[in-house]
C-alpha cells in the first residue's frame, strides 16, 4: 500500500496550483475588488453571488453556504475526491513529482500510486486521443449499424456527440495504428488496456462496436465500454476496458462528470442499468444519473456516491413532506424481472454505507429508462424516479411474495425470512417502523414480529447491528470530502467591537506585510469576541504577522489554518477572502495601520474601563499608597491611547 504524500510536495502543489485557474473551470468569476474575484457558488443554488476567491492567499470561502478551503478541498469537494486523489490529480496537473512516506515509520517509500512520473498523464492522453478517433469514426461510412442502433433508440447526433459515443472500426488495428502515428509506443497501448495481446500479435480491444467513454469524476476518460452490433461478433454483449492502473471496474461509475455538479446541489443520485438508461436520463431532465460499468454495485462505489452526496445527516436522513430528504437520496433503478430484484437484494446491504435514503424505481412493465423514454417521453422517465420506494420496503415485500400469506405456514415463513432483513436496518427508529410494517403486511401481531427481530439480530450477532458510522478520514492525510465541522458562535454583524475586532483579523491573514509590529505585541485578551479570540490565538500560535510577512501568501494562511482548532479553521479560511473595504494598492497600507490602530483602540479603551472601575471600589483613606498607584496606572493608560490617536 502507497504511504503518505511527503508534505513537502503537498505543499508545493498547494503553491503551484493557482486556485483561480482550477476554480474557473467550474465558476464564472468577475473581480470584487483589488486581489478578490467573486462568482454564484458551486455547492448551492443562489441568484447573488456570494463565493469568492482570493488567489494571493490560495483560498475560497462561500459566504452564503460556508463552505471554503483551499485548493486541494475545492477538488475535493466539486469532484467528489479523497484528500490523497485530488493532491495526486493537481500534481499531474501541475507537474509536481509526488513522493511518498511510509505511514507508519516516516520512511521515504520512493513509490507511490504512479510507476513512473508522467506514465498515468500519457495514458489519460492516450485514451482522449482514443475517444476523439471513435468519436470521428461514428459518422463515417462504415459506421452505418452503429448510428441505427442509436436512432432505434431515440438518440440522435446531438446526444451521441453530447455523451462523446462513437464507433471502433472492424479493423485489427485501425486505433492502434492512428495512436502509434501519434506517438504512443506499443508498450503504452498495452497498458492502457485499449489493445490486448494475443497469439498472433497486439490488436484493437474493441472492433465492430458503439463505444462510450467512461470518464473519471474530473471529465478525463480513463476506459471504454463497448456493444456488439454485428452477429458474427462472437464476443460478449457488452466489452469494457479491463482492469489498468486508471480503470478500476469496482470505482467507476459511468456519468459522474456529467452528473457531479447536480448530485451535491440536488444531494441525490439516480443508479441506473446501463450506459444508453444513463443518456435517456439526463436528456429527459434526470441529471444525477450514473451507472455502474459491466460489475454490480458495491462498496467502493457507495464510497465515491457517498463523498459527492457530502453525509451531511447520519442515520439515515429524514423524509420532508415533498418526499425529499434532508441526508440526500440514492434511487436505484432496476428492471422488474427477478434479476432485478437480486440486485436491489444487493443494494439493500450496500445501503448501510450510505448516510441518506436509499429508495427503488421499478417500473410496473419492467421497462428501463432508454425503453421508457422511448414509449412515453421524457416526463416518463422523470415519473418513474419521482415514484420511488424506501430500498427496505421493496426487498421486504419482494420476500413476502415468495410467501402464500394465506396459509399459516406461509405467514411463518414469511416471517423467519424478512425478520433479518429488519434486524439488518441501521436506524433503530426505521427498524421499529418496519417491524410494526412488516405485522400489517403479514398479518401478526407486532410484539410477535419484534421478538422474531430480536432473535434474528442476536442470532446474527453484532454484524447485524450495525453501529452508526462516523464521517470518514481519508486513510491518507485529510477529511473526507462533505465531513461537517462544528462552527463557534458568532458575535452580532451589528456590534461595532466585533466588526472591529474581525477586520483586524482579515487585515492580518490577508496582509501581514503590512501590519505593524504592534499587533504582534497584543496579548491574548486583545480580543473580546471568543471566536475572533480563537482565530487570534491561532495567529500567534503560527508565528504571529511577523512570520505572516516572510511567509506570505498561501503558505501563511495554510500555517495559521494548520494551528486553528478544527471548529475555527473556517472562520481563517473565511477572513482570508473576506472582503476588504479599502484594498487599493496604493491605500491598503495605511488603511491596515488604521484597522491595527483601532483594535489597539479598543484595547486601551476597555483597559481604561477596567482602572476606573477598580479606582471606584478603592477607598483612598483606608491605603492611600494603592489608591495613588491606581490612579497612575489610570492616567498611564489614558496617555498611550492619547498618544495612539495623535499618531493617527
Amino acid at each position: 500500500m502507497a504511504g503518505l504524500i511527503k508534505r513537502d510536495d503537498v505543499d508545493a502543489v498547494r503553491d503551484r496550483a493557482r486556485i483561480e485557474e482550477i476554480v474557473s473551470a467550474h465558476v464564472t468569476l468577475k473581480p470584487a475588488g483589488v486581489g478578490s474575484l467573486k462568482g454564484l457558488c458551486p455547492f448551492h443554488d443562489e441568484r447573488t453571488p456570494s463565493f469568492h476567491v482570493r488567489p494571493a492567499v490560495g483560498r475560497w470561502h462561500c459566504f452564503g453556504c460556508g463552505e471554503g478551503g483551499d485548493v486541494i478541498s475545492f477538488v475535493q469537494k466539486i469532484d467528489g475526491m479523497s484528500f490523497t486523489d485530488a493532491v495526486e490529480h493537481l500534481a499531474d496537473r501541475v507537474g509536481v513529482e509526488l513522493r511518498y512516506e511510509d505511514s507508519r515509520t516516516g520512511a521515504a517509500t520512493g513509490r507511490g500510486p504512479r510507476e513512473e512520473p508522467g506514465r498515468r498523464q500519457r495514458l489519460i492522453e492516450a485514451h482522449r486521443v482514443a475517444a476523439e478517433f471513435y468519436s470521428g469514426q461514428l459518422f463515417g461510412p462504415g459506421a452505418q449499424a452503429a448510428r441505427a442502433f442509436l436512432a432505434e433508440r431515440s438518440f440522435d447526433r446531438s446526444d451521441a456527440e453530447r455523451f462523446g459515443v462513437g464507433y471502433a472500426p472492424t479493423g485489427w488495428d485501425a486505433l492502434m495504428r492512428h495512436l502509434q502515428g501519434r506517438g504512443f509506443t506499443q508498450a503504452e497501448l498495452v497498458a492502457s488496456g485499449l489493445v490486448s495481446q494475443g497469439q498472433r500479435g497486439i490488436y484493437d480491444r474493441f472492433r465492430g462496436r458503439l463505444v462510450w467513454p467512461i470518464r473519471d469524476v474530473t471529465g478525463a476518460v480513463i476506459g471504454f465500454g463497448a456493444r456488439r452490433l454485428y452477429e458474427e461478433d462472437q464476443g460478449p454483449k457488452y466489452l469494457n476496458t479491463p482492469e489498468t492502473t486508471l480503470y478500476k471496474k469496482a470505482q467507476v461509475l459511468y456519468g459522474i462528470d456529467l452528473a457531479k455538479r447536480a448530485i451535491a446541489q440536488q444531494k441525490r443520485v439516480v443508479i441506473v442499468e446501463g450506459y444508453t438508461d444513463v443518456m435517456a436520463a439526463h436528456l429527459s431532465g434526470v441529471e444525477t444519473a450514473v451507472a455502474t460499468c459491466g460489475t454490480a454495485f458495491g462498496g467502493d462505489h457507495a464510497k465515491v456516491v457517498r463523498r459527492l452526496l457530502g453525509d451531511t445527516t447520519a442515520g439515515g436522513g429524514l423524509q420532508l413532506a415533498s418526499g425529499a430528504s434532508l441526508g440526500g437520496e440514492v434511487i436505484f433503478t432496476f428492471d422488474g424481472d427477478a434479476a432485478g430484484q437480486k440486485a436491489a437484494v444487493r443494494a439493500f446491504g450496500e445501503d448501510q454505507r450510505f448516510h441518506a435514503q436509499t429508495f427503488v424505481a421499478v417500473e410496473p412493465g419492467g421497462m428501463d429508462p432508454c425503453d421508457l423514454r422511448m414509449a412515453r417521453g421524457p416526463e416518463a422517465v422523470r415519473a418513474l424516479v419521482d415514484g420511488r420506494v424506501p430500498l427496505f420496503e421493496f426487498v421486504i415485500r419482494t420476500t413476502l411474495r415468495q410467501f402464500d400469506l394465506d396459509t399459516v405456514e406461509g405467514r411463518v415463513g414469511a416471517l423467519r425470512s424478512a425478520a433479518p432483513l429488519v434486524a439488518g436496518i441501521r436506524d433503530r427508529s426505521m427498524q421499529l417502523g418496519y417491524a410494526r410494517s412488516l405485522a400489517r403486511w403479514i398479518g401478526l401481531d407486532t410484539d410477535e414480529v419484534r421478538r422474531e427481530v430480536g432473535r434474528a439480530a442476536s442470532a446474527s450477532g453484532p454484524a447485524t447491528r450495525r453501529p452508526e458510522r462516523r464521517p470518514e478520514v481519508d486513510a491518507a492525510q485529510g477529511p473526507a470530502s462533505g465531513m461537517s465541522t462544528p462552527v463557534l458562535a458568532m458575535p452580532d454583524p451589528r456590534d461595532p467591537v466585533a466588526r472591529v475586532e474581525r477586520q483586524a483579523l482579515v487585515v492580518a491573514l490577508q496582509y501581514p506585510q503590512h501590519v505593524p509590529a504592534a499587533f504582534d505585541d497584543l496579548g491574548e485578551d486583545a480580543f473580546g469576541v471568543p471566536a475572533w479570540r480563537a482565530v487570534h490565538a491561532a495567529i500567534r500560535a503560527a508565528g504571529g504577522a511577523g512570520t505572516g510577512r516572510t511567509l506570505g501568501g498561501g503558505a501563511w494562511v495554510e500555517a495559521v489554518a494548520e494551528q486553528a482548532p478544527e471548529a475555527v479553521a473556517p472562520l481563517v479560511t473565511e477572513m482570508s477572502v473576506a472582503p476588504v473595504p479599502e484594498d487599493r494598492e496604493e491605500v491598503i497600507g495605511a488603511y491596515v495601520a488604521d484597522v491595527v490602530r483601532a483594535l489597539a483602540d479598543l484595547g486601551l479603551t476597555r483597559r481604561i474601563a477596567d482602572a476606573k472601575s477598580r479606582l471606584q471600589r478603592l477607598d483612598p483613606a483606608a491605603d492611600p499608597d494603592v489608591y495613588r498607584t491606581a490612579f497612575e496606572h489610570l492616567l498611564a493608560i489614558e496617555a498611550e491611547r492619547r498618544r495612539l490617536r495623535e499618531s493617527a
